[in-house]
């Protein structure tokens, strides 16, 4: 693996601080309620995306994969396991990867490595990196999977579909950002901002003007969208301008960004709301808000 000097060098820095925001531990997981229990919703949420085989919304937290049906979540399949990476890329076709439940008995390693769910999220099978994996980002460009491994502060490479990887540049990041179009153009948003690789995740140059970005996501070859610490949505053709879209309301923290399409986002924050936007961000309805939620918080 070659990795760039300027990246070097932050590593050494930054790794301790991004462990601390990106990496998990099965404390997060809380055990299915006992009967009569009420249920404890949705834990905070890592992942959202949009089935393209019947427009469903889904969305992925510490508590299981949910569906998003008008202002509750329902969870699938009564399953309790710790979702941090998530993505949609097909029909029913989800990935995932996080941390089984605790209640699971088949479990065998706090580590799910990368798992698959044809049928939206009902039954998960085992790809790869069981007991070894733990991506925090997923990130389908093309023929190319990205997954960043939040144990090894890695970005993770594969052109199989996630049975086989390639493992390339460490740096800390919480969210990585890719298109179909330009599948080795690389960027990865985290705590020393925003990175960008041009050689599918091997080497990474910093960005500059570009530091309180949360999340990133690239809903077009040529263009990318982000929310920044104020819930702000903005949008840059390089990296280096950007401009403000639109806002998240209630001044809410943002914590997750997805791209359906260039002009379908799907947000949420740290209270765990979801909010949607169908008009590439410029405007924002909530989907969902759990019952713990306040506003403005």
């Amino acid at each position: 693996m070659t990795t760039c000097v300027p990246v070097l060098r932050l590593v050494a820095a930054a790794l301790a601080a991004s462990a601390v925001l990106t990496a998990c531990s099965t404390a997060d997981n809380t055990p299915a309620p006992a009967a009569g229990d009420p249920d404890p919703g949705t834990g905070h949420l890592h992942g959202l995306g949009v089935d393209p085989a019947d427009g469903s919304l889904y969305a992925a937290g510490h508590l299981g994969v949910f569906r998003l049906s008008g202002t509750s979540a329902v969870r699938i399949a009564d399953r309790y396991q710790d979702t941090m990476g998530f993505t949609v890329t097909g029909p029913r076709t989800f990935l995932a990867s996080g941390h089984p439940s605790p209640a699971d008995p088949a479990a065998t390693s706090p580590y799910l490595g990368l798992i698959r769910s044809t049928d939206a999220g009902i039954t998960w099978t085992t790809l790869s990196a069981g007991g070894e994996a733990d991506f925090h980002s997923l990130q389908q460009a093309g023929a190319t999977l990205y997954g960043y491994d939040s144990r090894t502060f890695q970005v993770w490479a594969s052109t199989d579909g996630g049975r086989t990887w390639d493992r390339r540049a460490k740096l800390p990041a919480d969210d990585l950002a890719a298109h179909a179009d330009a599948p080795d153009d690389l960027w990865a948003a985290g705590p020393e901002g925003l990175m960008h690789s041009t050689d599918g995740g091997r080497t990474f140059q910093p960005v500059t003007g570009a530091s309180r970005l949360v999340a990133v996501e690239r809903p077009e070859s040529g263009r990318l969208v982000a929310l920044d610490t104020d819930g702000a949505l903005l949008a840059s053709g390089d990296g280096n301008t950007w401009t403000e879209q639109g806002q998240l309301p209630n001044a809410a923290k943002p914590s997750v960004l997805t791209a359906a399409s260039p002009t379908h986002l799907l947000a949420a924050d740290t209270n765990d709301t979801v909010y949607e936007s169908k008009d590439g961000g410029r405007s924002w309805t909530v989907v969902h808000r759990p019952a713990h939620a306040v506003a403005g918080h």
